[in-house]
C-alpha cells in the first residue's frame, strides 16, 4: 500500500512539474534565432577581441581592478560586522520568541538584489564606489545573518551551561561560550561572501556604482572589442585568484 502511494505521489509531482515548465516556457516572448547570421556575428566579435587586444589600457585597468577589490573588501567588512546582531536575533537558542522576527528581517533584506540597492544608494549618496559598498554591504547582511544564525543554533551547549552554573550573566555566556565556538565559522562565511562580492562589484559599475563595470559597459557600447577582451581577462584572473586564496583560508579556518 505504501509503495503504491509513493508511486502515485511521484507521478503526481512529475505531472505537476511538467505543467509548471510548460506554463513557464509558454509565457515567454521568444523570437526565432537566425543562426546563419548570429554565429558569424559572434565569431567576428571573438575574432576582434583576440586580434585587437588593447594592452595599452592595462595601466588604467589596474586602477579600476584595485577599486573593485576595495569595494568588495569594505562591503564584506560592513556586512560581516552588522550581520552579527542579526544572526543572534535570528538564532532560536538565543532569543526564542524573537527568532521569527529576526529570520523575517533577514529574508526581507535578502529580497533586494545588489543592483537594485545600488540604484537606491546612488540616489542617496551619488554615483561612485560608496554606493556600491553600501549596496553589497546591505545585501550581504541578509545572507551572512542567516548563516551566522545557523552556526549559533548548532553550538555545543555544554560550555554555556557550565558558565551559567557558575553564575555568569547572559553577556558573559555569549562572550566566553558562544563567540569562541562560532568565530571560525563566521570568518569562513565572511570569506565566502567576499568571493561573491568580488563578482558583484564588477557588475555594479554598470549602473554607476564604481568598479570595473563602467569601463566594461562603455567598451561594449562603443564597441571597442579589444578593450572588452582585456577587461574580461582581468576580471576572470582576479576573481579566480580571490577564489583560490579565499578557499585556502577557509580550509584553514574550519
Amino acid at each position: 500500500m505504501k509503495t503504491s502511494l509513493q508511486k502515485w505521489m511521484a507521478s503526481l509531482w512529475t505531472v505537476l512539474a511538467a505543467i509548471i515548465l510548460y506554463w513557464a516556457f509558454s509565457g515567454l516572448e521568444t523570437h526565432a534565432v537566425n543562426l546563419s547570421e548570429t554565429l558569424p556575428r559572434a565569431g567576428r566579435i571573438f575574432y576582434l577581441m583576440a586580434t585587437e587586444f588593447d594592452s595599452a589600457y592595462l595601466p588604467d585597468l589596474v586602477a579600476k581592478i584595485i577599486e573593485t577589490i576595495e569595494m568588495a573588501i569594505l562591503g564584506t567588512l560592513l556586512a560581516s560586522l552588522l550581520a552579527v546582531p542579526f544572526g543572534f536575533l535570528a538564532a532560536q537558542n538565543m532569543v526564542k520568541r524573537l527568532a521569527g522576527l529576526g529570520k523575517f528581517l533577514l529574508s526581507l533584506i535578502r529580497t533586494f538584489p545588489e543592483i537594485i540597492l545600488a540604484l537606491v544608494f546612488i540616489k542617496g549618496v551619488g554615483p561612485g564606489p560608496l554606493a556600491g559598498i553600501f549596496a553589497m554591504g546591505v545585501h550581504s547582511i541578509g545572507m551572512l545573518g542567516k548563516l551566522y544564525s545557523e552556526a549559533i543554533e548548532s553550538i555545543d551547549k555544554g560550555p554555556q551551561e557550565a558558565l551559567m552554573s557558575t553564575g555568569a550573566n547572559r553577556i558573559q555566556q555569549i562572550w566566553f561560550a558562544v563567540i569562541p565556538q562560532v568565530l571560525p565559522e563566521f570568518a569562513s562565511y565572511a570569506l565566502y561572501r567576499f568571493e561573491i562580492n568580488s563578482r558583484a562589484a564588477a557588475v555594479l559599475g554598470i549602473v554607476g556604482a564604481g568598479g570595473i563595470g563602467a569601463p566594461l559597459i562603455f567598451a561594449i557600447q562603443k564597441p571597442a572589442w579589444g578593450r572588452v577582451a582585456i577587461i574580461l581577462v582581468a576580471i576572470i584572473f582576479v576573481v579566480s585568484l580571490i577564489d583560490i586564496g579565499s578557499g585556502w583560508l577557509r580550509r584553514k579556518l574550519v
